[in-house]
């Protein structure tokens, strides 16, 4: 992460025990393990870095209200510290069900050696961890991240067809993040097939939109011929429009853009022609995550991963798209 790009700020990680089903008295002891009350859940969120980000935070909220889940929810402000602290927190509380969207892949196995002793499962969220231990969590539910790449990079395989020469600039999400490492290798993987195709730079904008802004107008100055843009998300390609306009350039003409995710804003931006493609990253995971945290808690056996179904939008498909679009 750089924080010379997006400063984040520093504080303490706000708890905030949202009850679903009225009193909420037995939130703190976990009474839903032993059929006397509501699950508990503790969900441990990134931040708000992102418009994905507060539609993924409000579809959990939405849906623990809706299933009679108490969920405990925490705002690490995309620090992994605070993220540790919020699930210890949640294991002293005895929670039934902690579920929470990792920062970045490394560092998580001694506290969810805490949670696996403390008899407390866990449920990965939109984001994988690197740990060669996998019984320290029940499932991972989210997107393939790589596949995303692959989707981006082919696209710009066929639209490359026939030009010598296409420079492109990568705008990374944060650094050591799932999504940031597997995006990038699914699209340096399509993009092989086109040599023609080359990432002159590459750096991370920390998922934020004013780190792809400030990303990319030192993209422009350090780099004379830039022909593409490919975002790890929405938020960051819109940031680079703002740059590609202040320095006088057409987005979506002059500069093409490729982002991820799909939300409103992104897909606005499409259908006004200032962004070319964007591969779809669903943040609506509340429903399955509620299902998933009722059969763990139950004891049931779930799959090892889960993978939400997802698609593209051209520029076309955006306009149709856009009046039924819930984030």
């Amino acid at each position: 992460m750089l924080n010379k790009i997006l400063p984040v700020a520093v504080g303490a990680v706000a708890l905030v025990a949202l009850s679903a089903c009225g009193g909420g008295s037995n939130a703190a002891t976990g009474a839903g393990a032993g059929g006397k009350g509501p699950i508990v859940m503790g969900f441990a969120q990134v931040g708000a870095e992102s418009g994905w980000r507060t539609a993924n935070t409000k579809s959990v909220q939405e849906s623990a209200k809706a299933a009679g889940i108490t969920l405990k929810f925490s705002d690490a402000q995309q620090k992994q510290e605070n993220q540790i602290k919020a699930i210890r927190s949640y294991i002293q509380q005895k929670v039934d069900v902690i579920a929470f969207s990792p920062v970045v892949e490394t560092g998580w196995d001694t506290v969810l050696l805490e949670a696996k002793r403390a008899n407390i499962p866990v449920i990965l969220t939109d984001r994988a961890v690197d740990s060669e231990d996998k019984t320290l969590y029940k499932t991972f539910l989210g997107s393939d991240f790589v596949a995303e790449g692959k989707k981006a990079g082919e696209w710009l395989v066929k639209d490359s067809q026939g030009k010598s020469e296409v420079n492109v600039v990568e705008l990374q999400g944060t650094t050591g993040a799932a999504p940031a490492i597997d995006r990038k290798e699914g699209f340096a993987e399509a993009v092989k097939a086109a040599p023609q195709i080359k990432v002159i730079a590459s750096q991370t904008g920390d998922f934020t939109r004013s780190g792809g802004k400030q990303v990319m107008e030192a993209f422009l100055k350090s780099n004379p011929k830039i022909d593409v843009v490919y975002a790890h998300n929405d938020d960051m390609g819109l940031g680079a429009i703002e740059a590609i306009e202040a320095a006088g350039k057409v987005p979506g003409k002059d500069i093409k853009i490729i982002t991820v995710d799909a939300v409103h804003d992104g897909v606005q931006a499409l259908a006004d022609g200032k962004i070319n493609y964007i591969v779809e990253c669903s943040p609506l995971l509340g429903d399955q995550l509620m299902d998933l945290a009722k059969k763990v808690v139950a004891g049931q056996s779930v799959p090892e991963r889960v993978v939400t179904q997802e698609t593209t939008f051209t520029q076309e498909q955006a306009k149709a798209a856009l009046p039924q679009r819930k984030y």
